[in-house]
């Protein structure tokens, strides 16, 4: 399987350099590729950000299944801006609501129901993640599964970004919690999660992360001046 993305990859990649790249015929091969992506749990951002451009100078060959799969995948490489990049590229007359999910200069247009909900919810489940409303993410996921079938380790990437969010915020935090934010998973899966990043328990359920004040590091700022630059001041002192 590594072999064959491999050289899907490579094949991708020749494709993407020169006129070809901007050529519409090319969109199902490059279609194929964000599939693999999506079932083998790779990533090309690349080749994805290509498709998309595609689909803007071409507006009838657009997929909405092919742009969710992209939109997904790029939400499994938070805290990156991969996200951000992907959504202000999908043209407006397919998202209604994009200027709600914070990409500017795109205004309300009126398009089927079927085809904007699920472009419509990855934005607000991207929105969710990337203002940390963790315990939300998983709520509004768990009515939406749908969106991310045959996203392979998709709640997974997720879980390692939400880990690199308190990793970096909390000195301590309550097992509770931690579990809520990771999406309420058996205690085993937390425990695994812990153990990734060497995070301990006490036994009154506060988990140590680590110390902040461990993570600031003094930096000490010489200022080298030569004479011939000063010298002229001191002669006007004089």
């Amino acid at each position: 399987m590594a072999t064959t993305f491999e050289q899907m990859r490579a094949n991708v990649g020749k494709l993407l350099r020169g006129i070809d790249r901007y050529n519409p015929e090319n969109l199902s091969t490059l279609e194929r590729y964000v599939d693999t992506q999506a079932r083998e749990n790779t990533y090309d951002l690349e080749a994805n950000l290509a498709v998309l451009k595609l689909y803007q100078f071409n507006p009838a060959y657009f997929q909405t299944t092919v742009t969710s799969q992209i939109l997904l995948k790029a939400l499994t490489n938070l805290p990156h801006t991969d996200f951000t990049l992907c959504k202000c590229m999908i043209d407006q007359t397919h998202v209604s609501l994009m200027c709600a999910s914070g990409c500017p200069g795109v205004s309300l247009t009126a398009v089927s129901q079927q085809e904007e909900r699920p472009i419509r919810q990855i934005l607000y489940l991207g929105n969710l993640l990337e203002t940390c409303h963790f315990q939300s993410f998983w709520a509004s996921l768990e009515e939406n599964r749908d969106l991310i079938d045959g996203i392979t380790g998709f709640e997974d990437s997720v879980r390692k970004f939400i880990c690199h969010v308190v990793g970096i915020t909390y000195q301590n935090i309550e097992h509770r919690l931690l579990a809520e934010m990771l999406g309420d998973p058996l205690d085993t899966q937390v425990k695994v999660w812990m153990n990734k990043y060497g995070w301990t328990e006490n036994e009154d359920g506060q988990i140590f992360i680590h110390s902040q004040e461990e993570s600031v590091k003094p930096k000490n700022i010489v200022e080298k001046i030569d004479f011939e630059s000063v010298s002229s001041i001191m002669a006007t002192s004089q």
